[in-house]
């Protein structure tokens, strides 16, 4: 299945979707992939202003 991700929050998922804000227009030219597991320890889901656990992608075009 094709993952997409969200330009505003850079969710990636396999719906049609954003699970986390609910946006519709989701883009599949995205790089970088960063897992995040723990957003209270993590520095780069400090740097990136994530709160929730899941997978993220570094840039959405």
């Amino acid at each position: 299945m094709n993952e997409k991700a969200c330009p505003d929050c850079h969710v990636i998922t396999a719906g049609s979707s954003c699970p986390n804000c609910k946006t519709s227009g989701l883009s599949d030219d995205f790089s970088g992939l960063v897992i995040v597991f723990d957003s209270e320890d993590s520095a780069i889901a400090k740097a990136m202003k994530i709160d929730k656990k899941g997978r993220y992608a570094l840039r959405v075009r």
